[in-house]
């Protein structure tokens, strides 16, 4: 409700606004408001909001990623962290390694977990300026196993499920328009260029653009998927472009058993 009466104002004092540079910039600072409200990315709406207690800066990420003999970073853009995370710590997921860098002032949100499961996952983002890295694990595909070499079809279908969330019809004029193979160490990844408008329940339309990273590891298909409204495109253009091009997700030949959730209730005092 707060969120709601929140938009209404908004929309009110866009209705109030006299034509001039000025008003662009409301609209703009507006259109972000409302692109993290309707997303789903509003600090007050975040259950999962919490201290980063995953695995983050460089000398302890690379020491972690060493530990399961995987390739470390060999250094991070000025002004970034990295952080390292497990992905499906509960009964109800199977478990990732997962890490990626993201400029240090934004905010980290990990999942929940409790003994019903795991809920939630891994983003960070500058929300109220609309600006997110959001991992989603698509598992409708199983594992593909050479992503390098897969269709179109899956990478559309895997970044509209990534953006959609929250809901099925809030997109419109989703488009691909750039798909670029990677390797990685003895991974493949496809980083992907896109672009769509957001629709939102106060009836403004967002322009929204990012860049993904897509593997698949397990019994699914990964995307790291970043993006900003197109009015901050060029500014956070090579911003989202480091943040995607970090991104690493492990699971096959991992043990991972001791970082899942355990029901405090069936452990003992020692």
């Amino acid at each position: 409700m707060k969120m709601l009466i929140t938009i209404m104002l908004l929309m009110g004092s866009c209705a109030a606004w006299s034509s001039s540079p000025s008003r662009r910039s409301f609209l703009d600072q507006v259109a972000a408001s409302t692109t993290a409200i309707v997303g789903g990315m509003s600090l007050a709406a975040t259950n999962n909001l919490q201290p980063a207690i995953a695995v983050s800066g460089l000398n302890k990420v690379n020491a972690r990623l060493a530990g399961f003999g995987l390739v470390p970073y060999e250094g991070l853009p000025d002004g970034f962290t990295v952080l390292s995370e497990i992905w499906g710590r509960g009964k109800n997921r199977f478990p990732l390694l997962v890490s990626f860098a993201h400029p240090i002032t934004w905010v980290v949100t990990l999942p929940s977990n409790n003994v019903n499961g795991e809920d939630g996952t891994v983003q960070a983002g500058d929300y109220n300026k609309g600006d997110t890295a959001t991992l989603y694990v698509y598992s409708e595909p199983g594992h593909v196993g050479s992503i390098a070499s897969a269709p179109k079809e899956l990478f559309e279908k895997a970044l509209i499920k990534s953006i959609s969330q929250k809901g099925d019809n809030i997109y419109q004029n989703f488009k691909i328009t750039k798909l670029t193979p990677e390797t990685i160490g003895k991974q493949e990844y496809m980083r992907a260029d896109f672009k769509y408008t957001l629709l939102t329940g106060a009836g403004f339309e967002v322009d929204r653009k990012g860049f993904a990273s897509i593997t698949s590891e397990g019994p699914a298909v990964e995307v790291l998927w970043t993006a900003t409204i197109e009015s901050r495109f060029k500014k956070m253009e090579p911003v989202l472009k480091d943040i995607v091009a970090s991104f690493r997700c492990y699971a096959d030949g991992l043990n991972l058993s001791d970082d899942l959730y355990v029901d405090p209730s069936t452990t003992s005092a020692v």
